[in-house]
């Protein structure tokens, strides 16, 4: 058999081996949207919901973002609805209450800055969980390094992110963060700042 015959027939053998390829997934229909009814509401006392769920420890953050335009100051909210999601793509979400008013100007930013604050950091914490005053007033920070952001002194951790989608939940949005950069701060001796059954908590070592 010449070269060109033995090629032919190892271009036969590679195709008759070779791995069909995947057929595509069909994506399943889009979930309905509808107003929830009275009658489907579960019957929850309000008080008792907050009062299980602030069982649960959570830490603490604050969520900035970079003036949407120019001469406008930047935005930031304390938020302890924030977690991890995704390793492959780098993703992160937080939730945020519809009525917020500093959403929408972090919505407009396009990019956010998640600021884990330490212990010490309660105060700082308090004047970013106010409304309609200047959250930045004392507070020392720098840019983040790739949306600009602002990243606060102090804080044990900040991931630098861009906005990557946005959800509807109940009275909140979850709002999923595209990782560009993250780092850690200096530690601080008490740990992270946590919050349980409504009051700041540290964590105690056995």
């Amino acid at each position: 058999m010449g070269q060109a015959g033995m090629a032919e027939a190892a271009v036969r053998y590679l195709r008759s081996t070779r791995t069909p390829a995947p057929r595509p997934v069909e994506a399943l229909p889009r979930p309905e949207l509808r107003c929830v009814g009275e009658d489907e509401r579960a019957p929850l006392d309000r008080q008792e919901f907050r009062r299980v769920l602030g069982r649960f420890a959570t830490g603490v953050t604050v969520v900035t973002a970079p003036p949407a335009t120019p001469g406008a100051a930047p935005a930031g909210f304390a938020c302890q609805s924030f977690s991890s999601l995704s390793l492959d793509p780098p993703l992160v979400a937080f939730m945020v209450g519809r009525t917020s008013a500093t959403w929408p100007r972090i919505a407009r930013a396009g990019v956010f800055c998640v600021n884990v604050l330490g212990a010490g950091q309660g105060e700082v914490c308090r004047s970013f969980a106010v409304s309609g005053a200047d959250k930045f007033t004392g507070v020392a920070y720098d840019a983040a390094p790739v949306s600009g952001s602002p990243r606060l002194s102090g804080a044990v951790a900040w991931i630098d992110c861009a906005i990557h989608a946005v959800h509807t939940g109940g009275d909140h949005l979850i709002v999923v963060g595209r990782v560009n950069a993250l780092g850690t701060g200096a530690d601080d001796p008490d740990g992270p700042l946590l919050f349980h059954r409504g009051r700041f908590a540290r964590l105690t070592e056995d």
